[in-house]
């Protein structure tokens, strides 16, 4: 049979090229590879973003899980009674018989008095400057406080009844802080400190006390030599009364009237655990603000990444030219340009993950909390990143597959 004869082979089609999703992550990252630099900063505005978003939780997260661990631990039935303020803003006193009325309330467990010393200040030495307080007071106040305000001690002992009548004192954390003792040597003479122009012994410092934050800038000495050297005349100016849990309610409405039978209307009847419920409210409140800074800082991110790529497209008109002479699909530029921004979006996501649980953990060390990040956190906010990445680098991407092949190697 001759060739004329031959019948005629269909022509087979040409299949259409294909571009494997491995194939598409490597363009991706040598045209990022290329541009190091460039790519590093632009994947640097979505990082801080990112990173802003995740410590933003962290942070919030750990210091309302340390805040409520301690509410939980100090308790809710702590109830502190008061006479009102004076002209000075100071502590009215209450009457004398005040704590004693208080403690046959039914329902109240434990009571324990404080007065404040107006007229005994507390400096680290003489030589102070006689207006420098540093806002710190002198309280007189019994043994049985320690346990009613469910305190712990970091250094040293508390008042007992023999250091009482002796000018020994016990510092909360912030006076001892301001008064400059971190600590009690073991050895050698202990510290002192004046308190009404008198030197008084540091015995001990107490933890801090979120629920008495009166007490951590106090020096506390005892009501006999408060009596006997520093004015006290037996008149408290605040009693913290520990109750029943279920009836905390009912003994507060009963405090005011037997605490002051005469005023029973200037008595204030507080629930320092309240305080710090609404300040954990308010936390929430200013998170919410700045997550909202974090996310604006994403958004600007993203308009890095989508500047760089817009610049790539017009800097690489020639080898998508080239590209397309050789057979490549408009679907394949577009994927290759896509897959570089999402890459960015990646690496700026990963890193700023990264760097959000490196600012969480050492702000919780630094302030002895437990670290916790919720699990949606990180990964909510890499998701965001690529997504951010991806459509910052949709637009170029069409761009760069619309261009025609003839154009793109004449002006690349």
């Amino acid at each position: 049979m001759n060739a004329a004869a031959r019948p005629a082979r269909a022509s087979r089609p040409v299949p259409a090229s294909r571009l494997l999703a491995a194939d598409v992550a490597r363009s991706g990252i040598l045209g990022l590879r290329t541009r190091r630099t460039r790519a590093l900063l632009s994947a640097l505005g979505v990082a801080i973003g990112i990173a802003a978003l995740v410590a933003v939780l962290g942070v919030t997260y750990s210091s309302e899980s340390a805040l409520l661990a301690e509410i939980d631990r100090l308790g809710t039935n702590l109830l502190t009674v008061t006479n009102g303020q004076t002209l000075q803003g100071q502590e009215a006193d209450l009457p004398a018989y005040a704590t004693a009325m208080v403690r046959r309330v039914p329902g109240v467990q434990r009571a324990a008095p404080t007065a404040l010393l107006p007229a005994a200040r507390v400096y680290r030495t003489g030589l102070v400057p006689v207006y420098d307080t540093g806002g710190l007071a002198a309280r007189a106040a019994g043994p049985s406080l320690l346990s009613v305000l469910g305190a712990r001690l970091r250094q040293g002992h508390f008042l007992n009844a023999a250091t009482s009548r002796y000018p020994v004192t016990v510092l909360g954390y912030q006076a001892a802080q301001s008064l400059g003792i971190a600590r009690i040597a073991q050895a050698g003479p202990p510290p002192r400190v004046l308190i009404g122009g008198q030197w008084f012994t540091v015995a001990g410092i107490l933890d801090p006390l979120p629920l008495a934050p009166e007490i951590d800038r106090s020096a506390l000495v005892g009501f006999p030599v408060a009596a006997a050297r520093l004015g006290f005349d037996g008149r408290p100016s605040l009693i913290y009364v520990r109750t029943a849990i279920t009836r905390t309610g009912q003994v507060a409405g009963l405090l005011g009237p037997s605490a002051d039978p005469e005023t029973p209307g200037d008595v204030s009847v507080s629930q320092p655990s309240a305080a710090l419920t609404a300040r954990v409210a308010v936390a929430a409140a200013s998170t919410t603000l700045f997550l909202g800074l974090g996310t604006v800082a994403l958004l600007v991110g993203g308009i890095g990444i989508a500047n760089v790529m817009v610049i790539a497209v017009l800097e690489r008109r020639s080898e998508i030219g080239l590209r397309r002479a050789l057979g490549a699909a408009r679907r394949h530029i577009a994927a290759q340009f896509l897959a570089e921004a999402l890459i960015l979006g990646a690496l700026g996501g990963t890193a700023g993950v990264l760097a959000g649980v490196a600012i969480t953990a050492a702000i919780a060390s630094a302030r002895h909390w437990t670290l916790l990040i919720p699990a949606a956190g990180p990964a909510a906010g890499l998701a965001m990143a690529i997504v951010i990445g991806g459509i910052a680098g949709l637009w170029p991407a069409i761009r760069a597959a619309r261009l025609p092949p003839a154009e793109a190697l004449r002006t690349g």
